[in-house]
C-alpha cells in the first residue's frame, strides 16, 4: 500500500476536494494551507507575509545571496526552506496525503509514495468554480484567475524545483477530473494507493 500521496493540482480542477476524500477513505491525514502556517512559524514570518507569498516566486532574489543562510534569505525563500522541511518530516511519518507545494518534488525520492496531478478542462473548472467559489465573478474574470493561478504555480514549481508543473514525468499518475468527475478520480486514487 502507498502510505503518501500527494496532489498537485490546476486551479479549479478540484484537486483539494479530491485529496479530502482520498486522505477521509484511507484514513490518512491531510495536508494544504496548514503546511504554510507550520512552515511560518518555524521560519518566524507573520501571517499576513505568509498568505501574500504562498506559493509566488521572490520578486527580487538576489543571485549572491546563500541559499543556506536562513536568516538573511528573503523571505519568500525562508519560507520556501520551513515548509520544505515540514514537507519532509511529515512524509516521514507517512498515511499522508499532501496537497500543492510542490510536495512531489520535495518528497519523490520517498518510498511507498503516489505522486498525482489533477487537470481539467479550463471551462469546467471556470463553472465549478462559479458554482462553489466565486459565484459573484463573470466567467472571464473567473477564467482570467484561473490563468493567472496556474501560471504562478508553473513559475512557483520551475523557481524551486527545475522540474515543470503538469509534466507528466514528475508524477506517477495525471488525471482529467473533467473528463473522470471527481468521484472517479478518488476511487481511481485508493485503488492505485490500496494496490488494486
Amino acid at each position: 500500500m502507498k502510505k503518501l500521496i500527494t496532489i498537485s493540482r490546476e486551479f479549479g480542477a478540484g484537486g483539494g476536494e479530491i485529496g479530502i476524500r482520498v486522505a477521509e477513505k484511507l484514513g490518512f491525514e491531510y495536508f494544504d494551507k496548514e503546511l504554510i502556517i507550520q512552515a511560518a512559524k518555524k521560519a518566524n514570518v507573520g501571517m499576513d507575509e505568509v498568505l501574500n507569498m504562498d506559493e509566488v516566486v521572490p520578486m527580487n532574489f538576489g543571485f549572491t545571496q546563500s541559499l543556506f543562510d536562513m536568516y538573511n534569505a528573503p523571505l519568500n525563500e525562508r519560507l520556501f526552506t520551513a515548509q520544505r522541511d515540514v514537507i519532509r518530516k511529515i512524509g516521514e511519518h507517512g498515511k499522508c496525503v499532501i496537497v500543492g507545494r510542490n510536495a512531489n518534488s520535495i518528497l519523490s525520492e520517498y518510498d511507498d509514495s503516489l505522486h498525482v496531478f489533477i487537470h481539467a478542462d479550463l471551462y469546467w473548472r471556470a463553472m465549478r468554480l462559479k458554482q462553489e467559489k466565486m459565484p459573484d465573478k463573470t466567467e472571464q474574470q473567473i477564467i482570467a484567475n484561473i490563468r493567472t493561478v496556474d501560471k504562478r504555480r508553473r513559475k512557483y514549481c520551475s523557481y524551486y524545483t527545475n522540474t515543470e508543473f503538469g509534466d507528466s514525468r514528475y508524477y506517477d499518475l495525471c488525471l482529467d477530473s473533467s473528463s473522470l468527475g471527481i468521484d472517479q478520480c478518488v476511487k481511481i486514487i485508493c485503488d492505485i494507493a490500496k494496490g488494486q
